[in-house]
């Protein structure tokens, strides 16, 4: 199965969807393509919080979210994080479902 740049925006799309409405229209404002400066400044420094996970509050959930911001503007990295987003629910699954024969 060949994976796109839209599949990464579908996903965006369905995921920011799920989020309550006032984060919702948040998520949307920072994607509009005049936001670019703001948006990259949030991606650095999330990136940057990423790299210093060893800090309070700081962790690795912040570079995955860095790398999505930048992705808005470099089309390039749309295909490997939705490679990487296919690949975690792939294990999650697997991981959910032997669990689940375990507790049978």
């Amino acid at each position: 199965m060949d994976v796109t740049a839209a599949d990464w925006d579908a996903r965006v799309e369905r995921l920011s969807g799920k989020l309550p409405d006032r984060i919702h229209r948040g998520v949307d404002w920072l994607r509009e393509p005049s936001r670019f400066w703001l948006r990259l400044a949030a991606a650095i420094l999330f990136i940057l919080g990423g790299i210093f996970s060893i800090l309070p509050i700081l962790g690795l959930w912040m570079l995955p979210l860095g790398l999505a911001l930048l992705s808005e503007d470099i089309p390039g990295l749309k295909v490997p994080l939705e490679r990487a987003a296919r690949w975690i629910e792939r294990t999650w699954n697997d991981l959910a479902s032997r669990w689940r024969r375990r507790g049978r």
